[in-house]
Formats: C-alpha cells, sequence, structure tokens
C-alpha cells in the first residue's frame, strides 16, 4: 500500500507539472521580444528559481552531499537547466507554439532509447503500446488546434526546440540515481546555482539591457509566472516524479500537454468541446496507463 501511494503521489506530482507547462507555451510567447529577450527570460527563470530552492532549503534538515556526486551535478545541470532551458525558450521565440508542441513528442522516444543504453530498462510490450497510442493521441489532438509546419521561416526555432529535447531525455535518465539518493529539493538546489554560474555571462548583457520600464502589469505577471510556476514549481514536481517513478513515465507525461492545454482554452471560451478531443485525450491517458503499468512474474 506504501508503495502505491507513493506512485500515486509521483503521477499527481507529474500532472501538476503538466498542468503548468501547458499554460507556460502561450505565456512565455506572448513576452518574446516584445518585453523581454529570450536570454534575459532565462536568465530570470534560473537566478529565481536558484534563490528559491535555496530559500526552499533553508527550511529542511540540512542534507550532505559526497563531491562525486557534487561533480556529477556540475555537469548535468548543462543538461537540465541550461541548454535544455536557452533552447527552449530561444527556440520558441523563433517558431510557432503548435511546432514546439509536436516536436517535443520526441522526447519520450529519446527517453526510451537512452534508458535502454544507459540503465538498461527493460522495454516491455506495454510500454512499446503505450507509446505508440499516446503519440497517435498527441498528433490528434494537435493536427486539429492548429497548423504545424516546418518551413525556412521557423526552421532554426524548430531545431532549437529539438536539441531542448534531446537535452531534456539525457538529463531524466542520468538524474535518476541522484534522485535516489537526495531529497529532490537538494538536488535542484545545487543544479540551479551551477545552472547560474553558466547563465551569468550568456544573459548577463541582455538582462541589464531590458528595457523594464516598458512593461505592462500582464507582461510582469507572465514573468513572475515562467519563474515561479514554470521554473522552479515544475522543475520540483517533475524531478519528485522522478523520484518515484521511472523515466520513461515521467517523459510520456508531456503527451498530456496538448490536451491540457485545449481543456484550458475550452474553459475560457477560446476552443469548442469536440468528439475528436475527448477521443484523443483518452487515447493519451490509455498509452499512459499501458506505459506504467509493470509485467506479472510468474513464480515457479
Amino acid at each position: 500500500m506504501q508503495f502505491l501511494n507513493k506512485q500515486l503521489n509521483g503521477h499527481l506530482a507529474l500532472l501538476g507539472a503538466q498542468v503548468v507547462y501547458a499554460l507556460n507555451y502561450s505565456i512565455a510567447k506572448g513576452l518574446m521580444p516584445q518585453f523581454i529577450s529570450p536570454l534575459a527570460l532565462v536568465f530570470f527563470r534560473i537566478t529565481g528559481a536558484c534563490l528559491l530552492f535555496f530559500l526552499l532549503s533553508a527550511m529542511m534538515p540540512k542534507e550532505k552531499v559526497s563531491l562525486e556526486d557534487i561533480k556529477k551535478m556540475i555537469w548535468l545541470s548543462l543538461f537540465g537547466v541550461v541548454i535544455n532551458q536557452v533552447f527552449f525558450i530561444y527556440g520558441l521565440s523563433l517558431t510557432t507554439p503548435i511546432n514546439s508542441s509536436v516536436i517535443m513528442i520526441s522526447n519520450p522516444i529519446m527517453v526510451f532509447v537512452f534508458t535502454l543504453i544507459v540503465l538498461k530498462e527493460r522495454i516491455t510490450i506495454f510500454k512499446i503500446s503505450g507509446l505508440i497510442l499516446a503519440i497517435s493521441g498527441c498528433y490528434i489532438i494537435l493536427r486539429y488546434r492548429g497548423n504545424f509546419e516546418l518551413g525556412s521561416e521557423t526552421i532554426s526555432g524548430d531545431l532549437m526546440t529539438l536539441i531542448n529535447a534531446t537535452s531534456w531525455a539525457i538529463f531524466v535518465v542520468l538524474a535518476k540515481p541522484l534522485m535516489m539518493n537526495y531529497n529532490t529539493v537538494t538536488v535542484m538546489k545545487w543544479m540551479f546555482l551551477f545552472g547560474t554560474i553558466y547563465i551569468l555571462p550568456i544573459g548577463l548583457y541582455d538582462t541589464i539591457h531590458t528595457n523594464y520600464t516598458a512593461m505592462t502589469s500582464k507582461a510582469i505577471f507572465a514573468i513572475c509566472f515562467v519563474v515561479v510556476a514554470t521554473t522552479f514549481l515544475a522543475y520540483l514536481l517533475n524531478l519528485y516524479g522522478l523520484k518515484k517513478l521511472s523515466p520513461n513515465v515521467v517523459s510520456m507525461y508531456i503527451y498530456l500537454q496538448p490536451f491540457l492545454a485545449s481543456t484550458f482554452a475550452i474553459l475560457i471560451g477560446e476552443d469548442k468541446l469536440t468528439l475528436t478531443k475527448v477521443v484523443s485525450g483518452l487515447i493519451i491517458i490509455c498509452g499512459l496507463y499501458l506505459v506504467n503499468l509493470k509485467p506479472k512474474i510468474n513464480k515457479a
């Protein structure tokens, strides 16, 4: 029963993260480049989340991290914090939200491959079937949400989004052993500290030269949302989920983003509920269920 409760908490955490991410596509896109540059936004994301993680850590029991694991966090923060965020935000500023959503479909496929190579995780018929179902449901709902078109105008942004998806896949797989040894907040505190060091020479210039007087209250709210919700809260939920579940299950939750984004659009009156959206959502949920199934072991 305790094992089931831990798994349920992991699933709830991942669901919460996807709710935040589904909202983030449009919110972050609206900020750039009118109010803030991509690099300045990433600078705020990483440094702001770093501060929040250290504040949260100060309220918790201190946890000693070995020097060997600190070294792992130094280079893992490149994949999970810096490359991931820089290429996602910069890519989103150069492409469309619908293109970004479709390209992110590749992330769970990469995680499947990396877990085979790195963690030697066994791929079952349930996982393969679940992946195919989730991809199908996600594609259907995206196909009817907007126009997905790769072209010369968006190719640089599309490629950056693909690099972002690859970087996150590497991070999710390689960070799993660390998450089993330490508290989620401890890992995130160090990851974002190293991420802050990396982003200083990259994003400081754009941050200093941002025209803050031109920002509206809506833009300020959007930046706060990106820092607090999309970065601090979503990373916390994602890594907590990774602690409780496998990398494959964590990555599969990406397929809920288009479904959740459509649901929010329906709730605020910007979209209509159709049979296609309902069926697509059910297909995605079935896919997630299958990936989480474990084959029965026959005892002799």
